[in-house]
């Protein structure tokens, strides 16, 4: 059986898909899986050895230029993609849908109306899946393929999963240190107010002996890191990093520290110790709580169907919360 598995961006959502993966191959050897996904992270997907062909769409930059005829050239190479068994969306937006449903297959699957993200999408699908939106997104993912390729596995077996992100090689970092305990710090986040405060961040390295690292991906990020930096010069920026060097700076490291946001749920996907912030997003939903992975909430009430972009009770988060169960996570790893 050959199947592939639409999920486009972002980076979070996709190794949210991906642990699937080797529960399918643990299974059945037999299902063969491909892969849709936006360019930009492609690198990500690649190297993992229970995938086979990376198919990338440039869905993103053909809005940004606007052009109805590149958009239709686009969905046109969708075609040279298979033929498959079955088409999976796990994305549930309409664009992953038609995609979905461009791709040759004998069978388009994806969540039904009441469990997209976007209703409409369900529509493009020969077949669908209710599991509501608001429960945990690894479940949701779990149980859609689960449904989907009729697997008896369950739930519960993520805890006991293998590291699944990939890298080339092993990346050198000269700000790694051999002598201290080495702290990843995630500052960026794609809405304003999913971050950490830079207050927070510059206060909690203060009491917490331990080697800092800034990890960012963007200009906006990159400034957010040199204002912790002023406010904490002992702390290191890295440079920019491809994702196949983050994987494997993050896989080095002792701890992570960050947002609701992609390179934080590395740490996850890694099995490496983690703290995950939350403030307008639910805790409960956006990741796995293990004995090393660990999650910190505001006192919000959180909608799951909706951000509240004005939210942003994580500058008020008390930093001392922080510290001292990040001095517990390290202590388990020692």
């Amino acid at each position: 059986m050959k199947i592939a598995i639409v999920k486009l961006s972002a980076l979070g959502d996709i190794i949210h898909a991906m642990v699937v993966l080797q529960f399918v191959k643990k299974y059945n050897q037999a299902i063969e899986v491909d892969w849709i996904v936006e360019e930009s992270y492609q690198e990500l997907l690649e190297l993992n050895p229970d995938i086979g062909i990376v198919h990338t769409v440039n869905i993103k930059n053909i809005k940004k230029k606007k052009s109805l005829s590149l958009l239709y050239k686009e969905f046109r190479r969708f075609q040279n993609f298979g033929p498959y068994d079955m088409v999976l969306d796990m994305q549930g937006l309409i664009k992953s849908a038609i995609i979905s449903r461009f791709i040759p297959s004998k069978l388009t699957l994806g969540f039904d109306k009441s469990s997209a993200r976007e209703s409409l999408a369900s529509i493009f699908y020969n077949k669908s899946f209710k599991f509501g939106y608001d429960k945990n997104v690894i479940e949701r993912n779990f149980e859609l393929i689960k449904f989907a390729l009729d697997l008896p596995f369950k739930f519960k077996e993520v805890s006991y999963k293998l590291p699944f992100l990939h890298c080339h090689q092993k990346y050198t970092n000269l700000h790694l240190s051999k002598i201290k305990k080495n702290i990843i710090l995630i500052p960026g986040a794609s809405i304003p107010s999913k971050r950490f405060s830079v207050k927070g961040f510059a206060e909690l390295t203060n009491l917490l002996d331990a080697n800092y690292i800034i990890v960012w991906g963007n200009n906006e990020e990159n400034l957010l890191a040199h204002k912790i930096k002023n406010l904490a010069p002992h702390v290191n920026i890295c440079d920019k990093l491809s994702l196949s060097n983050l994987v494997s700076l993050i896989t080095q490291s002792d701890l992570i520290i960050g947002a609701d946001t992609g390179p934080t749920h590395m740490g996850w996907a890694l099995n490496v110790p983690s703290i995950t912030l939350f403030g307008p997003t639910p805790g409960y939903r956006n990741t796995c709580i293990t004995k090393i992975n660990k999650i910190i909430e505001t006192n919000s009430k959180v909608n799951p169907f909706k951000i509240d972009k004005k939210d942003n009770s994580l500058n008020d988060l008390d930093f001392k919360k922080i510290v001292l169960l990040s001095k517990n996570l390290l202590q388990k790893k020692m």
